[in-house]
């Protein structure tokens, strides 16, 4: 497998100071994964991208295309951080982009509790950034999650 692209360009905004197209291409590769590739058919755009304190990070590969995102959320009044919408380009997995996106987002959140609620089948990879399984297994649009925690 390679590595991620010297050229490849991490990225953090806030909805609204975000390019309108930025914004498109972070919507359209979180569509194209959950919504076309994973079949669940959910209302994405929930509100939260444009929260108070809600962060977005992303990659772009060496053509300025968007390979990589996810978002921060505050949550329990600010004491923790949720990271969700996590989605890699299909073309890109595998090449230690995300893990690379992860490990800012860990840094971004520092001395806070982080919460995710991870698909089932990549428990492992998300205890590989010190994440711990803190509930039972359930299901979310028909696959099945797990809710995971890092300390602060």
């Amino acid at each position: 497998m390679s590595t991620p692209s010297e050229d490849a360009t991490l990225h953090r905004s806030t909805l609204e100071a975000m390019p309108a197209l930025t914004w498109h291409a972070l919507a359209r590769l979180r569509q194209d994964v959950f919504v076309v590739e994973q079949e669940c058919a959910y209302p994405d755009l929930d509100g939260r991208d444009a929260e108070p304190g809600a962060s977005h990070l992303w990659i772009e590969d060496e053509a300025g295309a968007v390979i990589a995102t996810l978002r921060i959320l505050h949550e329990h009044g600010g004491t923790a951080r949720r990271i969700g919408r996590v989605a890699t380009r299909e073309d890109a997995r595998g090449r230690g982009v995300m893990g690379r996106l992860l490990a800012a987002a860990i840094e971004d959140c520092a001395g806070h509790e982080i919460e995710i609620e991870a698909q089932a089948h990549l428990q492992g990879w998300y205890e590989r950034f010190g994440f711990v399984r803190s509930g039972d297994e359930f299901l979310e649009d028909g696959i099945p999650h797990v809710p995971m925690v890092r300390a602060a």
